[in-house]
């Protein structure tokens, strides 16, 4: 068996298999996308394969929907030349249970990829065709949250983006100057409606994606590439930039699944590294536990998306949802155990959550510091959530996911994950309360000094300001805590990266007394994750 359509005809064999098939004719779909495009997707890697593009899969299969996803990626174009094309942009979706079984589904929904790549003629036109189309009703994205960044931590553009800016719509190459342009070109067809919309696990993302597009916009205009008339198409109600809250874990590849697949009978479903080292399959292994909150704001209409589960909201309560998330429920636990974990040897979470002193710092970090500011969105219970995350998520045996992935990209996460808790505490004048928080933020300054518990060399997982955090942290000796001076303070007074400064928080003198106690001497790490959550 091969991930193709025409092998889709031999169902009898993939049920055999156990893999779930589409229940439409991937080709009709196929051509109906073509001739009257309505959804096209930035970002063609794991999370939208796994989660995004099953969506419209169950609206295809129930008859809701009649056109499938146009997807496209503007950083790594090897995804699309080796792990769409050669698979008629088929994924075999796997979702890992926590009981030890696995579901197997054939995802036909993404209808055609392509490279978002401003020198490639015959891609453009395309590309130009689809938002110049009356039919299109949204574009969305995941891409990362350092994908709307368009300046560096000082406010200074980006060099991509300078030169985006400078040579016009025509040459656009980062995904923020590249959306501009296609907007460009849907508004020359006559101001067509459009939702632009971030699917992306970040903060207040619909408005991170507005302001980055407005910021290429605005340069554009201000050399003269682009009329005002265009900054207000933008600005206006046809263009909306609705803001969302998503949360599935999507894993890199696992082995231990690839061979159950290579068992089955299923071909070619080995992993490859592009260029650009990202690592990806043509299956997608995921927990099965997925939410998307997305707020009701669509000039142009939309997929019936409430039909496969995903919750229209307002605003509000998608930024509710969000910070319930982001700041409490899931992503600061999962920074702890990232840093933390690789400091001690783990590989995977679902190990960290058989030690007792790492459960206790998530458990912390959750419940007693997080719950009490936690803000209700009214749609999910704060605290089921969180105990779906703690006693079943994070602890599943089968959902391969590593500290090492999580850690990646820590400095663009932490002023969410730990900063919108410390300013709630700052504004009650209770900062001095919290311990779990600075606990976890030492750990990961640690963990920047790129030696393990044993003292042994670790990679530093890749993150946009590793190199300047390490030259920061530059003569800081393990065994010798009077290294550490006045080394931390600019990096706890950055409000960029933290979301405020710490030190008049009242949060650097603890947090710097928990990095000297981690940086004491072999198994000091340990050490004191042991005496601090006794």
């Amino acid at each position: 068996m091969k991930l193709c359509v025409s092998s889709l005809s031999n169902r009898s064999a993939w049920a055999s298999a156990g893999v779930k098939l589409p229940l439409y004719d991937a080709a009709a779909v196929a051509a109906k996308t073509r001739s009257a495009p309505v959804w096209l997707h930035f970002g063609a890697g794991n999370i939208f394969r796994g989660f995004i593009a099953s969506l419209q899969q169950r609206l295809l299969n129930s008859g809701e929907a009649e056109c499938g996803i146009i997807a496209a990626d503007t950083f790594d174009y090897e995804i699309i030349d080796k792990i769409y094309k050669p698979f008629d942009n088929l994924t075999l979706n796997v979702s890992l249970n926590a009981d030890g079984t696995s579901d197997c589904e054939i995802i036909a929904s993404v209808a055609e990829a392509l490279r978002a790549d401003s020198s490639d003629k015959t891609e453009m036109a395309r590309f130009y065709e689809i938002f110049r189309s009356p039919s299109l009703q949204m574009v969305s994205y995941t891409i990362t949250e350092k994908g709307y960044a368009v300046t560096d931590t000082s406010g200074k553009l980006l060099p991509i983006v300078a030169a985006d800016i400078e040579n016009g719509p025509s040459a656009s190459k980062h995904a923020m100057s590249f959306t501009a342009a296609m907007l460009y070109e849907r508004f020359k067809a006559g101001e067509l409606p459009i939702a632009v919309v971030s699917m992306d696990n970040c903060s207040h993302n619909g408005e991170k994606l507005r302001s980055s597009v407005m910021t290429v916009a605005k340069g554009w205009a201000e050399r003269g590439y682009v009329s005002e008339e265009f900054i207000k198409y933008i600005s206006g109600e046809k263009v909306s930039f609705p803001w969302s809250m998503i949360d599935k874990i999507t894993p890199r590849p696992a082995k231990s699944v690839e061979e159950k697949l290579a068992t089955a009978g299923i071909e070619n479903m080995a992993p490859i590294i592009t260029s650009k080292n990202t690592y990806i399959a043509p299956f997608v292994n995921a927990e099965r536990p997925q939410y998307l909150v997305i707020e009701d704001s669509f000039p142009n209409g939309r997929p019936a998306l409430e039909k496969a589960g995903v919750y229209l909201t307002d605003r509000d309560t998608v930024n509710k949802t969000e910070r319930m998330k982001v700041t409490t429920c899931l992503n600061p636990l999962h920074t702890a155990l990232a840093v933390y974990g690789c400091m001690l040897g783990y590989t995977l979470i679902c190990e960290e959550m058989k030690d007792p002193e790492l459960v206790k710092l998530i458990t912390k970090l959750g419940y007693k510091e997080g719950l009490p500011v936690v803000t209700d969105p009214g749609i999910i219970s704060p605290k089921a959530f969180i105990d779906e995350v703690v006693n079943e998520r994070l602890p599943n045996p089968f959902m391969p996911d590593a500290p090492q992935r999580i850690a990646t990209d820590t400095s663009q996460k932490v002023g969410i994950r730990f900063g919108e808790t410390i300013k709630s505490y700052a504004a009650m004048n209770r900062a001095a309360e919290l311990d779990a928080i600075p606990l976890a933020i030492a750990g990961w300054l640690r963990y920047l000094l790129a030696l393990d518990d044993d003292l042994e060399p670790i990679e530093v997982s890749s993150d946009p300001l590793k190199d300047e955090l390490q030259a920061k942290l530059k003569g800081i000796e393990i065994g010798k805590p009077e290294t550490v001076g006045e080394k931390l303070r600019p990096i706890l007074q950055n409000e960029t990266v933290f979301g405020s400064d710490l030190v008049k928080a009242g949060l650097a003198e603890k947090t710097e007394g928990f990095f000297k106690e981690l940086i004491a001497g072999k198994g000091a790490v340990r050490a004191t994750l042991k005496r601090h959550l006794q």
